[in-house]
């Protein structure tokens, strides 16, 4: 497979190119070289990793912790994610538990 563009690339992954800027900034992603108009080329490898880093983004993550997991070992993957998992479910349970106070208190202006 050839590889794309920026413009290609912020098309198909639904990342900004400014983001795409940051993890380059950041030494998570680069280029893999350029075409003949100069315009920054990213490779199939290039494309996957910046759909992990914004998949790592989502659940929470910051960049600067990003860039010592996404290179890491498996067991530091497991780890790390393991941890994102338990703080994302204490976070699920006080969205419920705001979510019913918010109910009962709807109810009670009826």
């Amino acid at each position: 497979m050839e590889a794309k563009t920026l413009r290609e690339i912020c098309a198909g992954t639904g990342v900004s190119r400014r983001t795409i800027q940051g993890y380059e900034k950041a030494g998570l992603v680069s280029a893999s070289g350029k075409n003949k108009y100069g315009h920054l080329l990213y490779d199939q490898a290039a494309e996957e990793r910046i759909r992990n880093i914004r998949f790592y983004q989502q659940i929470g993550f910051p960049v600067r912790e990003i860039s010592g997991i996404i290179d890491a070992s498996i067991p530091v993957k497991r780890k790390a994610l393991k941890n994102r998992i338990k703080a994302l479910k204490r976070e699920q349970d006080e969205l419920k538990r705001l979510i019913e106070k918010a109910l009962k208190l709807l109810d009670s202006l009826s």
